[in-house]
């Protein structure tokens, strides 16, 4: 698997703010993990993008700053669309959707930049939100969107025949949207195989995402590959995990991860059925606390949260090895998305020594022991 870090982390909006980034966190973060060459996962906002996609001169100026840093991309984060540190980002973060135009001329401009930097024999991936956020998705929302995906595949078709680089899109469930979980981006990409083009659309698993919904990830990813499914790329992210919510330390603690610009879908894993909310404080205010909550925000992977709270790196390993077990990884692309580093409670953290630590671990715990043999 390629491992990377991905961009989002920083607030770059423009050419010259990507650069920066590029130079002032990215160049040190490798340096500081002892890599000869950092993979890193770019998040280009919409009109970066089009920019890129347009602009030869821009472009050259930022492959020219990826060669000098020693840095290699092989993915994009197309996700949020612009703004993502924004004061308050929530729900904007599902807008424009897949209904709008808007969606789809981004994903081209991405397809179009990322064929332009990747290394020679290399694919590439986007991943891309699970359609929109679930309220006032109807029939004709799924059919603009199916319509739209659809279109794209053409488009990425052109690219490789133009190009010779296969650029896949990841899928990427998450609680809360249209496409919640594993099993509903499954269902929904299978049912449209006659439409969608399925060696090159497939499923971004974010593991953060994958933990919270308290699917068993083995057996989710068995699901992908059962239904002829690519796993496109891995976004290695951990959860926080409550035992015990109803707790009076428990609920002080991840109270404390409560904060006003992303949004933090808890479930709680109740015997009837797991329990969905949408952010933090509504979970503290309305959900029984009397099972496990998981809570969707991005801990640090090397960072083992004080207890009574934890975090669900054993839900990451087990997912990939499940997905070395169904597929060939090769094209995979293992992307450590941690984009909460300004909203972590407590003291701040240097961020290059923060995410070349957690690179370090990536590589030690994810690729190394992996290839060790049992």
């Amino acid at each position: 698997m390629h491992l990377s870090y991905c961009t989002n982390v920083h607030p770059a909006e423009d050419l010259d703010g990507v650069i920066r980034q590029l130079r002032e966190a990215a160049g040190p973060v490798r340096r500081a993990a002892g890599l000869a060459v950092l993979g890193v996962g770019l998040w280009l906002p919409a009109p970066l993008a089009a920019r890129l996609a347009s602009e030869p001169e821009a472009l050259a100026r930022l492959r020219g700053t990826l060669d000098d840093e020693g840095l290699e991309v092989r993915t994009l984060n197309a996700f949020p669309y612009e703004a993502f540190h924004a004061e308050v980002v929530k729900l904007d973060v599902y807008r424009p959707d897949w209904t709008d135009p808007a969606r789809l001329e981004y994903t081209v401009d991405a397809a179009r930049v990322l064929a332009a930097l990747l290394p020679d024999g290399a694919d590439g991936s986007i991943s891309t939100l699970p359609l929109g956020w679930r309220d006032g998705w109807d029939a004709a929302a799924d059919r603009a969107a199916t319509e739209a995906l659809a279109a794209l595949g053409a488009e990425l078709r052109a690219i490789r025949a133009e190009t010779g680089r296969t650029i896949r899109l990841a899928v990427e469930p998450e609680p809360g949207c249209t496409l919640d979980d594993v099993d509903d981006v499954v269902a929904w990409l299978a049912a449209r195989r006659d439409r969608l083009d399925l060696d090159l659309v497939g499923v971004c698993l974010d593991t953060c995402h994958l933990a919270v919904s308290f699917a068993d990830p083995a057996e989710a990813v068995e699901r992908i590959a059962a239904a002829g499914i690519r796993v496109v790329k891995v976004q290695a992210s951990a959860a926080l995990h409550v035992e015990r919510p109803a707790d009076a330390d428990a609920r002080r603690a991840v109270g404390a991860y409560a904060e006003d610009r992303y949004l933090h879908q808890v479930r709680e894993d109740a015997p009837g059925g797991v329990i969905r909310v949408d952010d933090l404080p509504e979970a503290l205010a309305e959900l029984p606390a009397t099972a496990p909550w998981r809570v969707h925000f991005h801990v640090p992977l090397h960072l083992v949260p004080e207890p009574p709270l934890a975090s669900t790196t054993d839900v990451l390993r087990t997912a990939l090895a499940a997905v070395r077990a169904v597929q060939d990884v090769d094209q995979v692309h293992l992307d450590v998305e941690t984009y909460t580093w300004s909203v972590l409670p407590g003291a701040p953290v240097d961020l290059v020594d923060g995410i070349a630590a957690e690179l370090r671990w990536a590589n030690a715990e994810l690729l190394e022991r992996a290839e060790q043999p049992a």
